[in-house]
């Protein structure tokens, strides 16, 4: 596995990206700066990391969806490579146009850092065919624009199509308002486009890949993308 990692003035995640990648799962990882124009020859995964891009100016995501880099992000993308945006990375995805909806303000206007629970929705994916499905796993959010937003048209589509991947839930699978811990529509934690080649999620699975991180749920989303 070939993975190629955007970084962004203000990504703080991209290590956590390279390390869950390269030094865990053993894959040729590259960090790409955002002013280039192309992905590194051969690349199998796009891992968009979190952090505060651009200092969050304007939207989360905004300006780093104009970065260079993501002209051929999106070209990877249209062709059917894997992208797979976290935190911020996920926000710039939907600023990109590469999925739908947008990330607003958590419903307590907090930052939030803390472990969740999460449901996965689907098991058909390349980033969740390792998952039983309804699996509960267990992973940290930090985030202050969480709260994933669709209009009432684009929600029904949304969920029609199976677009949910990953929705806040109890430690039984349980959804629930007090399991949401951002308000986010019908507790989505994760989507993916119509394709199911671009997946974009809150949660960072990347920080639980290992012992020493408090948790390997991680693993799961890690061990899908090996096939």
């Amino acid at each position: 596995m070939r993975v190629a990692v955007p970084i962004f003035p203000g990504s703080n995640c991209d290590h956590d990206a390279m390390h869950a990648c390269c030094n865990v799962m053993g894959w040729d990882t590259k960090p790409v700066w955002h002013q280039e124009k192309a992905l590194p020859e051969g690349t199998d995964l796009v891992f968009v990391p979190g952090g505060f891009s651009y200092g969050d100016y304007l939207r989360c995501g905004a300006i780093a969806a104009l970065a260079p880099i993501m002209t051929d992000v999106k070209r990877f993308a249209a062709q059917g490579g894997l992208v797979l945006g976290v935190c911020n990375g996920f926000q710039i995805l939907c600023e990109a146009g590469l999925l739908p909806g947008a990330l607003l303000r958590n419903e307590s206007l907090r930052f939030i850092h803390k472990k969740v629970h999460l449901r996965t929705e689907r098991t058909n994916l390349p980033f969740t065919r390792a998952f039983k499905p309804g699996q509960v796993i267990e992973v940290p959010i930090a985030h202050a624009e969480g709260n994933f937003t669709l209009d009432d048209d684009g929600l029904v589509e949304l969920e029609a199509q199976g677009g949910v991947v990953f929705r806040y839930c109890g430690p039984e699978g349980e959804v629930a308002p007090e399991f949401n811990p951002n308000g986010a529509e019908n507790a989505i934690a994760g989507i993916v486009n119509a394709r199911g080649n671009v997946l974009g999620m809150m949660p960072h699975p990347e920080r639980v890949v290992e012992p020493a991180q408090g948790g390997t749920d991680g693993l799961w989303l890690f061990r899908s993308l090996e096939g």
